[in-house]
C-alpha cells in the first residue's frame, strides 16, 4: 500500500495515540513488530500517520499494549476506519489538508467555542469579508484560489445553520470590529451580519471593549 504525501488531523491523532500506547507499554517498535509479525518500519510509518491500519491490527496492537480500556479502543478503531464524506471533500486536492481538517472538526464538534483578536471569526464572516481577508492576508493568491477559499469559508457555516445548528460562543476584540476590512460597505454588512447571528439561540457573541482593565497582563 502507498505511503500517504498528506496526513489529515484525525490520521495524525490516531498515530500520536497508538505511539503513545506502545511508550506506555515499555515496548520498542521493533518489539511491537515482532508481536504483530510485521516489518518493523510499518510500525513506525502507522505512528508517523503515513499508512492506515485495520481494524483487525489495530485491536491487536491495542491488546498487546495492554490497554484495558475498551471505549478508548473502539474509539480508536473508529478513528482508523470511518470513512465521511462530508461536503469537504469536494475540495480535496483543492485545498491545504488543514482546511478540511478544519471543517471535518468543526462537522464532529458538540459545541464551538471561538477567540479571535483581528478577524471577525470565519464561521460568522460573510463572503465579502472573507474575500478581503484571503485577498489582504495571502496577496500571492490567484482570484480563482481566492475564490476558492471564500467558498470553502462559507460552506463552514452550516454548522450554525438547519434544524440541529451546533452551539457557539465567540469572544471577539473591539479591534477585530474596528479594523476596515474591504470597503466601508463591506465592513457595514459584515457588523450587521453579527448582531443578526447575535439574536439567534444558539450563538452567544461576547467583546472584549478596549477599555477592560487587566487585559493586557491576561
Amino acid at each position: 500500500m502507498a505511503l500517504r504525501h498528506d496526513v489529515t488531523a484525525r490520521q495524525s491523532r490516531l498515530a500520536v495515540e497508538l505511539r503513545r500506547l506502545r511508550e506506555a507499554a515499555g515496548l520498542t517498535s521493533r518489539e511491537a513488530a515482532i508481536l504483530l509479525a510485521v516489518n518493523p518500519a510499518q510500525i513506525s510509518q502507522i505512528e508517523a500517520g503515513l499508512a492506515g491500519v485495520s481494524e483487525k491490527r489495530l485491536r491487536r496492537l491495542t491488546a498487546q499494549y495492554a490497554c484495558t480500556d475498551e471505549a478508548f479502543t473502539d474509539a480508536l478503531a473508529a478513528m482508523a476506519t470511518e470513512r465521511i464524506r462530508g461536503w469537504w471533500e469536494q475540495y480535496r486536492g483543492l485545498l491545504p489538508t488543514p482546511f478540511l481538517d478544519l471543517a471535518e472538526l468543526e462537522h464532529h464538534a458538540t459545541f464551538l467555542h471561538e477567540v479571535q483578536f483581528l478577524y471577525v471569526p470565519g464561521p460568522l464572516q460573510t463572503e465579502d469579508y472573507a474575500r478581503a481577508v484571503f485577498a489582504y492576508r495571502v496577496p500571492e493568491l490567484s482570484y480563482e484560489d481566492v475564490e476558492l477559499r471564500v467558498r470553502h469559508r462559507m460552506h463552514r457555516r452550516v454548522i450554525l445553520e438547519g434544524p440541529a445548528p451546533t452551539p457557539y460562543d465567540g469572544v471577539v476584540h473591539e479591534a477585530a470590529l474596528r479594523i476596515l476590512v474591504g470597503e466601508r460597505a463591506t465592513s457595514r454588512a459584515q457588523l450587521t451580519h453579527l448582531l443578526e447571528l447575535s439574536e439567534a439561540h444558539h450563538i452567544t457573541l461576547r467583546v472584549i471593549p478596549f477599555d477592560l482593565e487587566g487585559f493586557a497582563g491576561a
